[in-house]
């Protein structure tokens, strides 16, 4: 009999959880779809290669079904093409998971890349709070400004509602730093936003609403 790690969700659960968002301002024009089930297939294109990198560890790592279009003013940065990329995957995630009913919610994970090694916990809490530690040694990889992986958390956690802390316990190469963040993102989201089959009907909150 063929097993897998990852839950399955239930036959009578309402919807296979996909959504896409699409925002437009005077500086970007952004389309992301994201379904939520998925197998890790990745097409995004946001015009910032080092950007398109670490969104390929996302879908990869998180079994993320992503799609990414985005153009923007990167003739003068990347900085807000950045941030609306983040925005709207927060977007897109929160309108994904709808209510929250039925999901785990918690999720963590501690990833190395080598002498790097980043911890990520994170709960869709309904409360968005971002707690950042990171301490990138150099200010860019490649042509990317290291100062956007901070920015493109702020604006992911303020739009998806949720309460994230990323915690840096070793690392001192730039590139494996930001690339085992987002491995330990994309892990604790998959964790997260699993289906727990004991209560897939029912909000995880005592409340009864997040």
């Amino acid at each position: 009999m063929q097993t897998t790690d990852r839950p399955q969700v239930p036959d009578t659960f309402p919807t296979r959880r996909t959504a896409t968002v699409h925002r437009q301002t005077g500086e970007t024009d952004v389309t992301v779809t994201i379904g939520l089930d998925g197998t890790g297939q990745c097409n995004v294109n946001t015009g910032i290669p080092f950007l398109d990198h670490m969104l390929h560890q996302i879908a990869s790592h998180g079994l993320f079904d992503l799609d990414i279009q985005a153009t923007g003013d990167i003739h003068i940065d990347d900085h807000h093409t950045n941030e609306d990329v983040g925005i709207t995957l927060g977007m897109a995630l929160a309108k994904a998971l709808g209510n929250r009913k039925g999901i785990v919610r918690f999720g963590h994970f501690l990833a190395p890349l080598d002498e790097s090694l980043v911890q990520v916990t994170l709960d869709f809490s309904g409360r968005p709070h971002l707690a950042y530690g990171l301490a990138i040694p150099t200010q860019r990889v490649g042509t990317y400004d290291t100062q956007l992986v901070r920015e493109f958390f702020v604006a992911i956690v303020n739009h998806s509602q949720m309460t994230l802390h990323i915690r840096q316990l070793d690392g001192i190469n730039s590139h494996h730093i930001i690339e085992a963040t987002f491995k330990a993102f994309a892990r604790a989201m998959r964790m997260a936003t699993e289906v727990d089959p004991r209560r897939a009907h029912e909000i995880p909150s005592s409340k009864g609403v997040l």
